[in-house]
C-alpha cells in the first residue's frame, strides 16, 4: 500500500547551491511551484557539500504554514568528503543503522522540520547489511521522524534483497531515465514498480540537457521533439517529460531548474498523453536504431 502522494512532477535540488537565488528568491519559487502544482521537493544530505537542506529550510521559515503545502523527500547513504563532515575522510557508502539515524536527525534540523515525507538509500551500498538497513528504515518509520522509504539507483535484484526484510514497504525507486538514458526499460526496474507499486522516480529526465543542442542524439531527437511539441503547443522540454511519463509504472521526473518559466513548461508535460506510435518513434530516435 502506498504510504506518500507525490506531486505528479517534483522540483530537485542538486542544483540549488549553484544558482544565484537568494533565501528569500527560494521562498518565492517555493510558493510558486506549490501554486503550479509542484509540491514535492527533493534532497539530498551531500547536495551543495551539504549546504543545500540548510538552504531550504532556511527559506521554508520565511512563511510560517508552508511546509504543510509541501512534501521533504531526501537522500542518505553517500558519505562524502566535505568540511562540513570532517569525519569522511574517504567517500564511502554506508547503510549502515547508526549512519541511517544519524543522517535523518541532520536532515530534520538542516530542513528545520520534524517530520520527512520520503527518506531514500541514495546509492546501494557493498556492504549493505540487509537486514540491519531494513530495520534501521523500519525504526524510522516507527519513529515518526520519517513517513515513507525508499532507495535510489538500485537494481531489481537489490530491491528484492532489501524487501525481503522489510516491514514497511519500498515506496519509490529513483533511478536515471530519460530519452537518453533509457536501461530503465530494459533493465527490470519499471517492471519491478509496476510488480511492486513502487513509483519510479526519473533523476536527469531530460538527460542533463543533451537532447537538445548539436550531439547526435539531440539531432535524432529533434525532428520528432518538434513535431509533437507544434502538436501538442508545447516545448520540446515537455513532450520529453511526457515521454517518460507514458510509462505505465508511472514514472515522476525530478525536474531541477530554478526558474519558473521552464517549470511551467515542464509542467505541461502533466497535460500530455502521447499515443503509442508517437512514443515509439522517439524511442527509436532515442535508442539510434529500429525496434528488434
Amino acid at each position: 500500500m502506498k504510504t506518500l502522494k507525490l506531486s505528479p512532477i517534483v522540483w530537485g535540488a542538486w542544483r540549488l547551491t549553484r544558482s544565484s537565488l537568494t533565501v528569500q528568491d527560494l521562498n518565492r519559487l517555493i510558493h510558486e511551484c506549490a501554486e503550479l502544482g509542484i509540491t514535492s521537493f527533493d534532497h539530498a544530505d551531500i547536495y551543495g557539500g551539504y549546504a543545500a537542506e540548510g538552504i531550504f529550510g532556511q527559506a521554508l521559515k520565511l512563511s510560517p504554514g508552508l511546509r504543510d503545502q509541501v512534501q521533504l523527500l531526501t537522500k542518505c547513504g553517500i558519505a562524502a568528503v566535505s568540511t562540513l563532515r570532517p569525519e569522511h575522510g574517504t567517500k564511502t557508502y554506508n547503510s549502515s543503522a547508526a549512519h541511517i539515524a544519524a543522517c535523518i536527525d541532520l536532515s530534520l534540523e538542516s530542513l528545520g522540520t520534524g517530520q520527512l515525507d520520503l527518506l531514500m538509500l541514495h546509492r546501494p551500498d557493498y556492504l549493505m547489511n540487509a537486514r540491519e538497513t531494513a530495520q534501521a528504515l523500519k525504526k524510522a518509520v516507527q519513529s515518526g521522524k520519517v513517513r515513507a522509504v525508499g532507495v535510489s539507483n538500485f537494481l531489481p535484484s537489490q530491491v528484492l534483497l532489501l524487501r525481503q526484510y522489510m516491514d514497511v514497504p519500498l515506496a519509490v525507486n529513483q533511478v536515471e531515465f530519460s530519452l537518453g538514458a533509457m536501461q530503465a526499460l530494459d533493465n527490470g526496474v519499471l517492471d519491478q514498480c509496476q510488480q511492486f507499486d513502487i513509483v519510479p522516480m526519473a533523476w536527469s529526465p531530460l538527460a542533463g540537457g543533451s537532447l537538445f543542442g548539436d550531439s547526435d542524439l539531440a539531432k535524432r531527437l529533434k525532428p520528432e521533439l518538434t513535431r509533437l511539441a507544434g502538436e501538442h503547443h508545447c516545448t520540446p522540454d515537455a513532450v520529453a517529460l511526457a515521454w517518460l511519463m507514458r510509462c505505465p509504472s508511472g514514472v515522476v521526473p525530478v525536474v531541477g531548474s530554478v526558474r519558473i518559466e521552464r517549470l511551467r513548461d515542464a509542467w505541461r508535460a502533466t497535460q500530455l498523453e502521447l499515443g503509442r506510435q508517437d512514443w515509439y518513434r522517439l524511442w527509436v530516435a532515442g535508442a539510434g536504431r529500429q525496434l528488434p
